[in-house]
Order: C-alpha cells, then structure tokens, then sequence
C-alpha cells in the first residue's frame, strides 16, 4: 500500500507543469520604457534607472516622471502600464494572484484571466480586484480622488462603504468618505486609443505555432523580431533579424544582482525569452538562433551560459541545447543545482559547441562587470580554451552600481517627488491584504463586504478628469481627505458635473450596471480620431536594438533607435568585450 501511494504521489508530480525561477522573478519583467523611468528595487530600497527586460519582484516600485510611459508583462500575458506622473508599488507576486499599489497618477490593466488567478489593483482609497479577463484603468489624483473605468469584462471594486460590479462602458468614481458615483464612460482619450493600440499589437500570437504553450504569452517579441527557421537537429528555431555587426548573444546588456543572483538584462526590446529559457547555437546558413525548450520543461533561469571567472576578468559563452548549466537552483534537465554539492569537487569540462564561433565569447574586466565603466581586460586569446571554467556564476561581491540594470544619471527633475519616496512597501503589505474571497473586504481585513450606494449618473464622464498634470503629491494612507468644493473641470467635451444640485437616482448593492445597447463587449465610444504620437514608441517595435541611454533621454523596446553602426560604435566603448 505505502509503495502504491509513492508511485500515485510521483504521478502525480509528473503531471504539473514544470515551472523553476528564482524569487518569482520570472513572473514580471518591464516590457515597455519611455523616459526617465525609475525602479526602487526591494534588494536595496534605492530608486535606480530602469531598464527594458528588468525582472520585477514583490517589494518593488516603479516611477514614471512626466513625459515618460512604462509598461510590466506578466508571465500570463497581462500587461500593466503607467502613464507619467504615475506611482506604482508592486505589493505581491504569487503563484495566481498579483497585487500592485498605485499611489498616484493612471494605471491601464489589460488582464488575461487565466482560471484561478486575481488581479488587484489598490488606491488609497479603493481596492479593485478582476477574475476574470478585463481590461480596465484607474485613474489616482493628488487629493486621493479614484476612478475606475472599465472598456472589457468586469471588475469588483471596494470603497469606504462596500463594494460593487464596474461592468464595461462605465466609470466608477471614489473619494475618501461614501462619495461613489457611476456614469457611462465618455470619449476615448489619448492615453485609452495608446494603450488599444497596444493591445491590437499584442493579439497577433503567430510565433505560438512554434513555442511551448507556457511561453505563448511571448509571442510577440518573436513574430516582431526575428524569423523561425527548420533546421535538421532541433526542428523549428527562431533567429533574430535585426541585430548589429558582432552581435552574439548574451553581449546587449548587464548583469544585475537581482534576487541573490547575477541576473542577465538584456537590452535588445526582445531579450527577455531568448535569455531566460531555452539555449544558442550557430548554424552557418543561419548564424544565431534560439532553440526553444520542450514543453514541460520551461525553466526560468538567470542566463543559460558557462563562466570562466579569475582575478582580473570574467567570460561567458551561451549554451547549446543539452550543455550543463551551474546554477544556484534547479533550473530544468541539463542543469546542476550547486547549492546541493561541494563546488571545488565539481571538474567542469571545457567542451562547449559554441567555442569556437565567432564572437561568442565575452570577455570583461572585473570591475567593468560591477560597476558598468568599460576597463579594457587586456586577453586576445580564447578563455574557453586557456583558463578552467567556473562552477556557478562569478565570485565577486555585488556593489551599489551591481544592482543597477543601467549605470546612468538622471535629472534631478525626473526623480520621484519626496512624499513618493516615503512610501513604505512593507506597512502597504500589512494595510492592504491579498483576498481572493470576492465577499471579504480589503481595506478592513477579516470583514465581510456590503453593498456600495452608488449615485448613477447618465452623463458620459471622461476618466481621470481629476487628475492634474503637475504638483501632485500621493494621499497618505489614514489621512482625512477634503472632497473639493465646486464643480470638477472635465476634459474634452463632455460637460462638467454639478455635484451639487443634480438629482440622481441611488442605486444599492452591487448590480452590474446596464451597457449601452449599441456597444457590446468591448466599448466604442466617442469619434474623436486618434492622436498621432510622432515618435513615441510601442511596447516592443520593430527596428534596431536599443542602445544603452547614458544621460539623454530615450527610449527602450522602441523603434526609434540608433542606426546598428552607430550602436556597434556605442557597444565598442561602453559594452563588453568580445574575442575570437
């Protein structure tokens, strides 16, 4: 009977998807960059330059300053973005449920509501969670003013006075006190047609034909950037077409001490897939390309490569399919955990298929791999070939500049406002729980939820009419907030509200407010035609790759790059080196 229930039990693990990463780093990346965006990491409490392809943690917080636009993936394919003058803390990354905190300015969610998972999205006033696939905004003003507009779906927000359903075509405006009305949603505004066409992007998914489904999410990166080629050993494999002179991968970046580990981050707007699972190898018709993991066996890792590492530089070289990994965990088949083994009994054989490519290996000296300065290493010759490899990543000891995904300046302008860098993730975690229970309440933890009084308005009412563009500073939580006096100023065309004398009817309890007949599930509205941006760019653009911003303001995962020439030149100063 016992062995029957061991052979049941290891049936039974054999059935789950196999999933491995560090610290759920995996789960969330920055996808999308515009401007001098800041990331305060929970490794060091610090704001830091952010990069494209950072991985986010539980503790973290983002800062998008005025003029600039950011955008997080999640590994299911939900994306957050942050318009300027937005605050985003993110409080929780569990196995189904994310948690973020926006403390200011205008978040848009486009939520993929795989079964079991929760999505929610707090505000110092309100707490709103979607199960189910949803795509909506929340709008923050300095005064602590909350609106909720949804285009797709439905979602659950929660109020100082219970809760009720936002359905599509409606906006639900919160204030501190019992404040809660409802109104149909008005035009479309830039921000709303932005981030629609970002969706329209992210929809096409041909690459999915060739990826293991855990990786479909990432579609995207892969139809934009690069061609799937058939090749006799590993049948279909991906190879990218825009890439500079010398390019080998693993070379467009930096690793970062994130989670415990040196992290790659890479700089190419599609180097989060690539890098993370799967494994290179050259072929002469083809030149690089990517063979992505059975499915099954998609494992996250910090970079699949091999280590040569003495006292005076570092060299990597990325690995084949089925060559050994080292690393600090179980990353998939092929791979050693060495926090299991005595590392100076492991004897690394230094027969790796790509040694003997061109430019596959990268050489820095030690102190350009901590602190960003390009420090010429000196070595012509091949340390694959000369040197013992390592077991695991380098031996060195991370520095401020080590956790940094970008070592660069940023104006004093751009950095987040004090009352924003006084937010204490830690005191958010306790105030504000994850609950999955629809009727158990957030803002009073343990309580069971009653029905919201909502005021119904039939105006249209655009959203974040309350938002003002500069001087703003975040509601503290606790703090008692003044609901303004007067009548709120609205934008585009849709006339002001007068909250005062208006007769409006009260609606209690949570019914799903009525759509408007002609719209269906995903709301059209307005005519206005849409805003031609110029040259920001999209969450991951066909063109060049990115080049490293060092004190101008750019863009990254953008299509308005340097020319690759240009790039190389950049690379050749600051980047790694490279020897054949």
């Amino acid at each position: 009977m016992k062995l029957l229930k061991a052979v049941l039990f290891a049936l039974i693990l054999s059935l789950i998807p196999a999933y491995s990463y560090s610290a759920s780093l995996g789960d969330m990346r920055i996808s999308y960059l515009d401007g001098d965006v800041q990331v305060r990491t929970a490794d060091t409490s610090e704001w830091v330059p952010a990069s494209i392809n950072m991985p986010l943690m539980s503790g973290d917080a983002l800062w998008v300053p005025e003029g600039g636009r950011a955008g997080i993936h999640l590994r299911d394919g939900t994306s957050v973005r942050l318009n300027e003058n937005s605050s985003l803390e993110i409080l929780t990354i569990g196995g189904d449920s994310f948690q973020f905190y926006l403390s200011m300015g205008r978040a848009y969610v486009n939520f993929r509501g795989l079964k079991g998972k929760l999505l929610q999205m707090d505000t110092p006033v309100s707490s709103t969670r979607a199960y189910d696939r949803a795509r909506f905004r929340i709008d923050v003003s300095g005064s602590g003013f909350t609106d909720v507009s949804v285009f797709k779906g439905a979602v659950y927000t929660e109020g100082r006075n219970g809760k009720t359903r936002v359905a599509a075509g409606k906006i639900l405006s919160l204030g501190e006190d019992t404040y809660a009305e409802l109104a149909p949603l008005g035009p479309a505004d830039d921000w709303e047609r932005w981030n629609s066409d970002m969706d329209r992007k992210l929809e096409r998914r041909y690459s999915s034909r060739y990826l293991p489904g855990e990786l479909d999410a990432y579609s995207y990166d892969f139809d934009e950037y690069g061609k799937w080629v058939s090749t006799r050993d590993y049948g279909y494999v991906w190879t990218p077409t825009v890439v500079s002179v010398g390019w080998a991968p693993y070379r467009h970046g930096r690793w970062t001490w994130r989670g415990g580990d040196y992290v790659w981050i890479s700089y190419d707007p599609w180097g989060w897939a690539p890098y993370h699972y799967g494994r290179w190898a050259f072929g002469v018709s083809i030149g690089w390309y990517w063979v992505p993991p059975v499915r099954g066996s998609v494992y996250w890792s910090p970079g699949f490569v091999a280590w040569v590492n003495t006292p005076t530089y570092v060299s990597w070289i990325p690995l084949a399919p089925g060559e050994i990994y080292y690393g600090y965990g179980y990353y998939g088949p092929h791979s050693v955990n060495i926090n299991n083994i005595n590392i100076s009994t492991i004897n690394v054989t230094n027969v790796y298929r790509n040694v003997h490519v061109a430019d596959a290996v990268t050489v820095l000296h030690r102190d350009t791999f901590v602190t960003g300065r390009h420090v010429d290493a000196g070595i012509r010759e091949n340390p694959f070939l000369t040197q013992r490899v390592s077991a695991g990543r380098p031996d060195i000891a991370p520095t401020r500049t080590s956790y940094m995904p970008v070592v660069r300046s940023i104006p004093a302008s751009k950095e987040p406002p004090q009352a924003i860098r006084q937010i204490q993730v830690n005191q958010l975690r306790e105030s504000r729980p994850v609950v999955k229970n629809p009727a158990q309440s957030v803002l009073r933890p343990g309580a069971t939820l009653e029905p919201m009084s909502v005021t119904t308005l039939k105006e249209p009412r655009q959203p974040g009419a309350a938002i003002q563009p500069q001087g703003l500073q975040p509601r503290t939580i606790g703090k008692e907030t003044q609901r303004p006096s007067g009548t709120e100023v609205q934008r585009g065309s849709t006339p002001p509200v007068d909250r005062g004398t208006r007769g409006t009817e009260v609606q209690r309890g949570g019914t799903p407010p009525v759509d408007r007949g002609t719209r269906g599930t995903e709301v059209q509205r307005g005519s206005t035609p849409p805003v031609d941006r110029g040259t920001r760019g999209t969450e991951v653009q066909r063109g060049g790759t990115p080049p490293v911003d060092r004190g101008t303001r750019g863009r990254q995962g953008a299509s308005e790059q340097k020319a690759p020439d240009k790039e190389k030149e950049q690379h050749q100063e600051t980047g790694p080196g490279r020897v054949r």
